[in-house]
């Protein structure tokens, strides 16, 4: 349904532009509701007049946070884009729309796109605010890919670290979001590959991913992967990366107890044995 707006006078509308339009768009989030084409025309007029100039990043953090933690979060996204104040309030977000990404079968998809559905999945599993954040951060260093590398962003990790440093110090953030969105960015694409490793590799990666001294970190990390998955056209409900890894995980714990005092490469010997024999296949017998 549309949003009502008729009681919205323009001299409101324009007392506080900037603030005025990100309170618009959230209340799309908020509401379930979409903006009218008049709407819209009024908060473009509204940032074309530089209604998004000068708004500092804290005053601008209040305004979105209600449709970060909506039921529906690309809503406001959308909105924002629509009316051209997402690439003043979060450019780094607004550069990937019309950059491509392929899909695990090869087909593309817009990367804007793409991490609008990431979040709406993490919404639907009412995920903490820091892992919302983070769903949104880690692609963004695929924004500015070589184009003769397309859809293939290589480099992309070493470009995306200052972005989503620099999102987190704006916004006030805070250490958890940071540190969720570097891991996410550094490791995602070695998780989505976890079914092509063997049984040493998954447990020196278990080992990196924290999954024995941070649980909670582990599976706000499986909850990003999951997303990121399921944002894809036509995949399945199930990740099946996450399933494995839990396997490989709950081998290693069930050996632990045993190992106190071991050295460390005795340890992760004892870990790839447990995941092989758990996994109970050949091809996760080697060691790397």
């Amino acid at each position: 349904m549309a949003f009502d707006f008729a009681n919205t006078s323009l001299a409101k509308l324009f007392a506080q532009p900037g603030i005025s339009l990100l309170r618009m768009a959230a209340s799309t989030s908020t509401r379930a509701a979409t903006l009218d084409s008049e709407t819209l025309t009024e908060m473009r007029d509204a940032v074309e007049h530089g209604a998004c100039e000068g708004l500092a990043a804290l005053d601008i953090w209040p305004e979105l946070l209600p449709g970060l933690l909506s039921t529906q979060p690309s809503a406001m996204l959308r909105s924002l884009r629509e009316c051209g104040a997402l690439a003043h309030v979060l450019p780094e977000l607004d550069a990937l729309f019309g950059k491509p990404q392929a899909d695990s079968k090869g087909d593309l998809v817009d990367l804007g796109h793409h991490q609008l559905a990431v979040i709406d999945e993490l919404a639907s599993q009412d995920a903490l605010l820091h892992v919302r954040l983070a769903g949104l951060l880690y692609n963004l260093g695929k924004a500015d890919s070589p184009p003769e590398h397309l859809p293939t962003h290589y480099r992309h990790i070493e470009r995306a670290v200052p972005r989503i440093q620099a999102v987190c110090a704006r916004f006030a953030l805070g250490a958890e979001c940071l540190d969720l969105a570097l891991l996410a960015v550094a490791e995602m694409e070695r998780v989505h590959k976890a079914t092509e490793m063997r049984a040493g590799a998954l447990a020196v990666m278990l080992g990196r991913l924290g999954a024995f001294a941070q649980p909670q970190r582990f599976a706000a990390l499986m909850q990003l992967c999951a997303a990121d998955y399921r944002a894809f056209p036509d995949a399945g409900a199930v990740y099946p990366k996450a399933r494995l890894l839990d396997q490989a995980l709950q081998a290693c714990l069930s050996v632990n107890a045993g190992l106190s005092g071991a050295s460390e490469e005795a340890v992760l010997e004892a870990r790839a044995a447990a995941i092989a024999k758990a996994l109970r296949s050949e091809r996760f017998a080697g060691g790397s």
